[in-house]
């Protein structure tokens, strides 16, 4: 275990000598050690063991200086702002992860893993400046007050949001608060002469982090988890249990994009998941007081059957966790490319102000003994880059522009060659697709031309679809060249300048997206990831790997 060095002039083991150093400076380390024992009666932290006066000096030589800045320096200054500004750029020096939240933004930092919050329940996106609703989530507040996919809010409680630059952040902030409320809507329908003025009762509002879980054909499903929050694993079980009263024997979990979250519903969802006693993570840290080693202990729900895991460079944290757990075990198949690597355990820490502080405490290992955590020693900056690096390298295309040394090298539970160092790797390699991509679909994208495109031909043609199935639309319903050329001239419109050529690289990309927008609008979620699984290169790589009987037999997928 490696700790800073003592900086004291005295060790235990050399007596002081009369007449020396020590007699002089006595003075001054008493007046230290009693300003240490002043300042932790007055604080709550204490210092390690290790180096108490180190931690004393910095305490001071920072208030001492903050205090002069305040006092002397020739302009006002907020020092409550200087001093979070200094305590953030000292979290960067130890590494990426450990983080300071100031009081106002720690309940937004923290909503993200909550499994509800108090809202109207409505989905929206910014077009041209013009709040514009995609979707009222199902049987909310929203809904039960008739707001509709494509209408326009204009107004919140009186005051404008439409074309004065609101942000996403700050709708939000404006339709959520406190359950029973009510917030004022006017709205733009289209049809309609006037705006109208809709009142909506905020409620309790899911914030699901299962995206969608669905029957590809009779034996396979799909589940995405998109985030560990509070309520996932509930989630999780809910969903598995619904697929496999539909007849599930195979099972393809996507975790790609997914940053991670609370560890424990990460684990306890691979117990679902891994047979027997068998280690799932441990952690590793300053000591023993925060190793810990988590084994699977309950019979879970899907312990034998096909499995298949989809994963990416956005797969991060406990997401890792999960996937590295499921292939040392050999329980899994990963499909997909190589995860981030942030393999770093934070402890919330709240402080007296209502900030937080987020300060790794340990570092995670998969079952094999592999650090999931990448190298940060090239500093923040440098870490920040690793995946556009990775993208220069050629690693999103080629999987033999990845190279291991032979120091990572570990074996799974059946004797499989994995690697450590960063990240875990897949064991099927899909290159991220670029063939349809063009400078003109990027254009129309950053725009959210497809999305308004694709919301305004289901206000169009809202009553026929409403009157068909979605099985129907999913078999029959194809986005023609005419449509294509439609939402060019819109593009045109809108000062995106035509491209043949790359309209015509991009077309099928746009039709799949086009086709499963209008699906969201008229169907739902579930709707909307059906028709984009379909053209999805990395989703139909893991049907093809899950159906071959092949490999799942020789990577022991049937938990024997």
């Amino acid at each position: 275990m490696n700790t800073e060095p003592n900086d004291s002039p005295l060790t235990a083991s050399e007596p002081a000598p009369r007449n020396s150093r020590w007699q002089v400076c006595q003075p001054l380390f008493l007046a230290l050690a009693l300003a240490c024992g002043v300042l932790l009666g007055a604080n709550p932290f204490r210092p390690s063991d290790q180096n108490p006066d180190l931690t004393a000096r910095g305490y001071l030589k920072f208030k001492e200086i903050l205090s002069y800045v305040d006092r002397d320096y020739v302009d006002s200054v907020n020092a409550e702002e200087l001093s979070d500004y200094a305590i953030s750029r000292m979290l960067e020096r130890l590494d990426p992860h450990s983080v300071f939240i100031p009081a106002k933004q720690q309940q937004q930092a923290s909503s993200f893993l909550q499994s509800d919050y108090d809202g109207i329940g409505v989905e929206f996106n910014l077009f041209r400046d013009t709040v514009t609703v995609v979707a009222p989530l199902s049987d909310g507040p929203a809904e039960r007050a008739g707001l509709q996919p494509g209408d326009r809010i204009l107004a919140v409680n009186g005051q404008r949001v439409s074309g004065v630059r609101t942000t996403t952040e700050q709708m939000f902030g404006k339709l959520r608060g406190p359950r029973g409320s009510a917030v004022l809507l006017q709205i733009l329908r289209r049809g309609q002469p006037r705006p109208l003025n809709v009142q909506v009762t905020r409620n309790r509002i899911p914030n699901t982090s299962v995206e969608v879980a669905y029957m590809v054909d009779n034996q396979t499903g799909y589940i995405k988890v998109s985030r560990f929050a509070s309520g996932t694993y509930d989630e999780f079980k809910s969903a598995l249990g619904d697929l496999r009263r539909q007849g599930l024997s195979r099972l393809v979990l996507d975790l790609r994009g997914n940053p991670g979250g609370y560890l424990d519903r990460a684990t306890k969802m691979a117990d679902e998941f891994i047979g027997g006693t068998k280690k799932i993570v441990y952690t590793d840290g300053k000591g023993d007081q925060y190793d810990t080693q988590t084994f699977s202990r309950v019979a879970g729900d899907f312990e034998e059957g096909s499995l298949v895991v989809l994963v990416d460079e956005g797969s991060a944290s406990a997401a890792e966790v999960l996937a590295g757990a499921l292939q040392d075990h050999d329980r899994a198949l990963l499909v997909g490319r190589r995860t981030f690597g942030k393999g770093l355990v934070q402890q919330p820490i709240a402080l007296n102000d209502g900030s937080e502080l987020r300060l790794t405490i340990a570092r995670y290992y998969t079952p094999s003994g592999r650090s999931i955590q990448k190298s940060y020693r090239g500093g923040l900056a440098q870490y920040e880059q690793e995946l556009q690096n990775r993208q220069r390298h050629g690693e999103f295309f080629h999987a033999d522009s990845i190279h291991f040394a032979d120091s990572l090298r570990y074996r799974t539970a059946h004797g499989r060659t994995v690697y450590g160092g960063g990240g875990i790797m897949p064991d099927l390699f899909v290159p991220r697709d670029t063939t349809a991509h063009s400078a003109y679909y990027t254009r129309l994208q950053s725009l959210n031309l497809v999305r308004e495109y694709a919301l305004t031909y289901y206000q169009e043609h809202k009553a026929e679809l409403d009157g068909l199935r979605f099985e129907h639309f999913n078999q029959s319903f194809r986005i023609s060249d005419v449509q294509l050329q439609q939402l060019a001239a819109k593009a045109a419109r809108d000062g995106v300048q035509p491209n043949a050529a790359d309209m015509r690289r991009s077309a099928s990309l746009l039709r799949n997206q086009l086709k499963a927008l209008i699906a969201r609008s008229a169907y739902g979620k579930s709707a909307y990831y059906q028709v984009l699984n379909q053209e999805d290169v990395e989703m139909q790589q893991a049907l093809r790997a899950i159906q071959e009987p092949g490999t799942t037999a020789m990577l022991g997928l049937l938990g024997k």
